[in-house]
């Protein structure tokens, strides 16, 4: 009985660590689950720098080896699964992709573009290994910001077979967020000096702050060293980036660095991403067939491509480039706008009585609501991309109207009170004049200021 019992025993062993090692090889490698429309996907997780990510291989079930792609991000807070719905059709048309969460941030100026391209090459180095996968023909897709990161990462390496760019930026940052804000205000019905003030000033001063990531990058020289295949699109309801200038930069580019296999092309009907939409604004939760159809092709073709560019997309207006402003100078002048303004208020003993006490009184509060009402607002635009106007009434939305009106009531303050207080100096105690040099001088210099800032302009 002893030996029988000694057998079951080591039967029972066996049996406990063969499940021991299954668990262990499933932890280490989860299994590829079959999708209810014919794809398979599977978990991984692949390291950037000190970083892991972990994304997901959605791919075609036919057991033979298909061209991939990596899917890069565009800007903001996005996970893999914002790319789920074009990875699958791509996978449909038989192109293994890779979706994975985009390295986290710590605020809206952490973006590096060296360490996004590192991250996309890391991640085209775990999909080159994986089963089903040609790693011959294995590139990277990059829409919007990653129209900047895709091609960069390629340019500096040679396991990037391809690249397909989606509504791909050909100027700078700023010089695109510019273009973009134009249009949005002027589809909210914005017209009129604002425009300039959120489109320019205000982002100058955010460039020059340092506050706008990557402001002056220029993607020519990157696109000029691209070796491989390229396709780029542009939705021909693109409002995000400027689609005919874009396209251009790519041509020129790729023909100066001597690349010969390129297609770019418009979509119709698609906007930024490629979504249909009935003027760009309005984003669609349909994917643009046309764009799938084209994607599909190029990759799964046999031979890259001649040199092929087809119409060109809409682009309403030019860009414009964006003058960096100076903090410094900004800083400076709201501060002593500020004490000129808050300083009348400070009641001093033995003032004696003011004979320009309402004007004067005026200026001080007009002033005072000028400056701080105007940093309060281009902040919340700042904050919120100028999507949050309110209503616009004269081309103008509500709180930019009356900061204009307060700016005017401030010169109107300002006149006044210098004319009053001269003609009753003699009257006046040092003390009050003082006060009263301080309070005119801050409304004269309030003049040039909110003329920058647009406030008394039409």
């Amino acid at each position: 009985m002893l030996p029988e019992r000694n057998s079951r025993l080591r039967r029972a062993l066996v049996r406990l660590c063969a499940v021991a090692a299954m668990v262990v090889i499933s932890a280490a490698a989860p299994p590829a689950r079959a999708d209810p429309a014919g794809l398979v996907e599977q978990e991984i997780t692949f390291s950037s720098g000190e970083l892991t990510f972990h994304g997901t291989v959605i791919a075609p079930d036919t057991g033979t080896r298909h061209p991939a792609m990596v899917m890069v991000h565009g800007s903001g807070r996005v996970s893999r699964d914002g790319y789920r719905q074009e990875a699958e059709a791509f996978a449909r048309s038989g192109i293994v992709t890779l979706i994975y969460d985009k390295r986290p941030k710590q605020s809206k100026s952490d973006v590096d573009f060296e360490l996004l391209a590192d991250d996309a090459l890391a991640a085209l180095r775990a999909l080159r290994t994986h089963p089903g996968v040609d790693p011959d023909r294995t590139g990277l897709w990059g829409v919007s910001e990653g129209g900047w990161v895709a091609p960069l990462a390629a340019a500096g390496s040679t396991d990037v077979a391809f690249v397909v760019t989606v509504g791909a930026p050909g100027v700078a940052p700023e010089r695109q967020q510019s273009w973009n804000l134009v249009n949005r205000l002027a589809a909210a019905g914005v017209s009129g000096s604002l425009v300039d003030t959120v489109s320019r000033t205000t982002l100058g001063l955010l460039v020059g702050a340092g506050q706008f990531p990557e402001a002056g990058y220029d993607p020519a020289p990157v696109l000029a060293r691209i070796t491989q295949p390229v396709l780029g699109l542009w939705g021909d309801l693109d409002r995000v980036i400027p689609g005919v200038e874009s396209l251009r930069v790519f041509q020129e580019s790729l023909d100066r660095g001597g690349n010969r296999h390129y297609t770019l092309r418009s979509v119709p009907g698609a906007d930024h991403t490629m979504r249909r939409s009935p003027d760009g604004f309005q984003r669609g939760d349909d994917l643009s067939p046309a764009y799938l159809e084209q994607v599909a092709a190029w990759v799964n073709s046999a031979e890259p491509p001649a040199a092929d560019v087809g119409p060109l997309p809409r682009q309403e207006r030019q860009s414009a480039p964006v003058e960096a402003g100076s903090p410094a100078v900004q800083l400076a002048a709201v501060v002593l706008l500020l004490v000129a303004f808050a300083a009348y208020g400070v009641r001093w003993r033995r003032a004696g009585k003011a004979p320009v006490r309402r004007p004067a009184r005026l200026l001080a509060t007009t002033g005072l609501l000028s400056v701080l009402g105007l940093l309060g607002y281009l902040g919340h635009l700042a904050s919120t991309g100028a999507k949050s106007l309110g209503v616009v009434v004269l081309g103008r939305p509500l709180p930019w109207l009356a900061l204009q009106l307060l700016a005017v009531a401030v010169v109107v303050a300002t006149v006044v009170t210098a004319r009053q207080a001269w003609q009753a100096r003699a009257d006046l105690t040092t003390g009050r004049r003082v006060r009263l040099g301080l309070l005119v001088a801050g409304g004269a210099l309030f003049v040039p200021w909110a003329v920058h800032w647009g406030l008394l302009l039409p």
